[in-house]
């Protein structure tokens, strides 16, 4: 069973809309206590990181999570889902996240300029990513696929060991992907990211 974490900050039917196609087992519960039951956990986040981390904490979800990972279970973190598995992020002040990650979620630069044009913040549509190490999540993924990001703010990790793919925009080369050991992550939208996505969600389903 694949538990779909709902601290009320997630994207949370396309994400069990993908896994359903994909034919495995998945539920989404606002429930902490479900985390226990189940043999995979995936954590969404659309939003603010300061949000996002005020929710799941007053929703009783850290220790659970927390255990799952101990126990060597696989857990998915998506978009903010992501970021809060660092150690803080300076959105809207600083504030701390699980600390399972070492690294820092920074804002990109303003006025970044690429081929003369000034880019938009947040990056947003379709980027191809460098895959770095071979994790589960890109079993049968090339280097250079196209993948789908809606972020303003990027993960700055401080062990290279821990990054998995990473993307560049404008002057950022930052962190996609994260793995290590049972916790894996992205930084862009696998269930908005097409053929590629599903692929990265099959490899998840079937760890």
């Amino acid at each position: 069973m694949i538990n779909i974490i709902d601290y009320e900050m997630g994207n949370l039917r396309s994400v069990e809309k993908a896994f359903e196609s994909l034919g495995f087992a998945v539920r989404v519960s606002a429930d902490p206590n479900d985390i226990k039951t189940a043999d995979k956990v995936v954590l969404p986040g659309v939003g603010a990181f300061r949000d996002c981390i005020h929710h799941f904490r007053d929703g009783g979800f850290v220790e659970p999570l927390l255990e799952h990972i101990d126990v060597g279970k696989p857990m998915l973190g998506i978009c903010v889902g992501m970021q809060m598995l660092f150690d803080q992020s300076e959105e809207f002040g600083c504030h701390q996240g699980l600390g399972l990650i070492p690294g820092k979620v920074l804002r990109f630069p303003p006025g970044m300029i690429e081929n003369g044009e000034r880019l938009k913040v947040p990056h947003m549509g379709w980027n191809n990513i460098n895959i770095h190490q071979q994790s589960p999540l890109f079993r049968n993924v090339k280097t250079d696929s196209f993948v789908y990001f809606v972020h303003s703010y990027y993960c700055s990790a401080e062990n290279q060991d821990d990054i998995s793919a990473s993307c560049r925009y404008g002057e950022v080369d930052f962190c996609a992907s994260i793995w290590r050991d049972n916790i894996m992550a992205t930084q862009f939208h696998p269930e908005k990211s097409q053929a590629v996505g599903l692929n990265i969600f099959r490899n998840f389903g079937e760890l």
